[in-house]
């Protein structure tokens, strides 16, 4: 089963917290704080397989999920760190933010990219000893790993796009010049997937060639089978624009034409400014008037054509020639940039103003990540831990906030689960 998009969530693995901790043992008098630091998160890594060629095993599992970093132990020892999770995917795949549609990367290469950041590690005891605190009894939590939706979307990698109506001809050709064996029936959409061949012109040089699945009017905006894959043309260099010049369908090869590329315009402007050559299929069948007049309306569109017979294999070699001409000076593979402004996960929340919520008399401190990771640091049997707690609070804007939103000294404010009495 061939699928070319999906929408997963990875989850970067959290850091392991720090360890408060005091060196003890019968020949030491009185140890120092020996807390180490926690581990790191594993990352959420992507990289391109060439050896896939769908998307099918994102449709049955949606969540991956990194390992966390341990926490520190005593004896200044630091907690290992999570393995990082690799995820393969075809080569031709974008990742996309699944929220704003936003490029992260377009995996054309195999290359591996970073896609979640695991968590920091928290620093341990052995950290916070000063000259004026020499028994810190508090550590760091480790922040959280990144935590993203994604969207999986392949566009496969081909030079050449062959493109057109149902039953022009289209998998027969491709069948014809390279090893592609799709399967081919005298009815509407026989390919249901794309297909790609490798063109092999000689020993040192060949092409990959794509047949998309037929096209037909109203596709780009969800009509038949080819707007589910109309976007595997976009990496095409050069299309080939398939037409039934013999009319066995019923059909006028002219109107076929435009229509086509309407579809194509209406879908991405752009694609018609790449080379398109026109090939007439079967005019093995067709009047020579109606191949003749065919011909002319296109070449005068600036469109170089070319009537072949696929079934035939007449005038196939000259098609090939002109191709291999063509991509001889085309640059090098299409590639999608990335927005760069694609980071909008979880971790960004910490960046939001402090938000306060009066409820039932309580002052509900609206918790982002960096107060839930303080919160989780604070030893609250320990006079240091608890300054330290208090200057933070400063920091952060919380205090501030509070007093605008009418806090008084003695009222209950709640951050987390947590509820402290306010004092100024």
């Amino acid at each position: 089963m061939f699928a070319d998009v999906a929408v997963i969530t990875v989850k970067a693995g959290d850091g392991g917290n720090g360890a408060a901790s005091f060196h003890r043992d019968k020949f030491t008098a009185s140890g120092g704080p020996d807390g180490g630091n926690g581990g790191d998160g594993g990352n959420i890594i992507f990289q391109a397989e060439k050896s896939l060629s769908t998307l099918i095993d994102f449709r049955y599992k949606k969540k991956y999920i990194a390992q966390n970093g341990k926490d520190g132990q005593s004896g200044k020892r630091t907690g290992k760190s999570g393995d990082d999770l690799i995820i393969k995917v075809p080569q031709g795949t974008l990742i996309k933010n699944n929220i704003n549609d936003k490029l992260i990367k377009d995996l054309s290469d195999f290359e591996q990219i970073v896609i979640a950041k695991g968590g920091k590690g928290g620093a341990g005891n052995m950290n916070f000893a000063t000259p004026t605190r020499q028994s810190p009894r508090f550590a760091k939590a480790g922040t959280e790993g990144e935590k993203l939706e994604l969207k999986l979307e392949l566009k496969l990698i081909a030079d050449v796009g062959i493109i057109g109506y149902p039953n022009v001809g289209k998998s027969t050709l491709i069948s014809v010049v390279s090893a592609a064996k799709p399967e081919i029936a005298n009815y509407h959409f026989t390919t249901l997937s794309p297909v790609l061949g490798v063109v092999k012109y000689s020993d040192d040089v060949s092409f990959v060639m794509a047949d998309i699945p037929g096209l037909i009017e109203g596709a780009w905006k969800g009509v038949g089978l080819g707007h589910q894959f109309l976007r595997h043309i976009e990496r095409c260099k050069v299309f080939l624009h398939v037409v039934d010049v013999s009319g066995s369908e019923g059909r006028n090869p002219l109107e076929d034409f435009e229509v086509i590329n309407k579809e194509l315009k209406n879908y991405n402007p752009k694609l018609l400014k790449r080379p398109m050559l026109v090939v007439g299929n079967k005019c093995d069948i067709a009047d020579n008037s109606s191949v003749e007049t065919f011909e002319n309306y296109v070449t005068d569109k600036g469109y170089k054509f070319f009537g072949i017979s696929a079934v035939a294999h007449r005038g196939v070699k000259e098609l090939v020639d002109y191709i291999v001409r063509i991509l001889s000076n085309y640059p090098s593979r299409i590639i999608f940039e990335p927005d760069n402004s694609f980071i909008d996960n979880e971790n960004e929340t910490v960046q939001e103003d402090i938000k306060i919520e009066l409820k039932n008399g309580v002052y509900n401190v609206v918790s982002n990540n960096k107060l839930k990771r303080l919160l989780n640091s604070v030893n609250f049997y320990d006079y240091d831990s608890m300054k330290y707690f208090q200057r933070m609070l400063v920091k952060y804007g919380v205090i501030k906030a509070l007093k605008e939103a009418g806090a008084q000294e003695g009222d209950t404010i709640k951050i987390c689960e947590t509820e402290f009495d306010f004092f100024e």
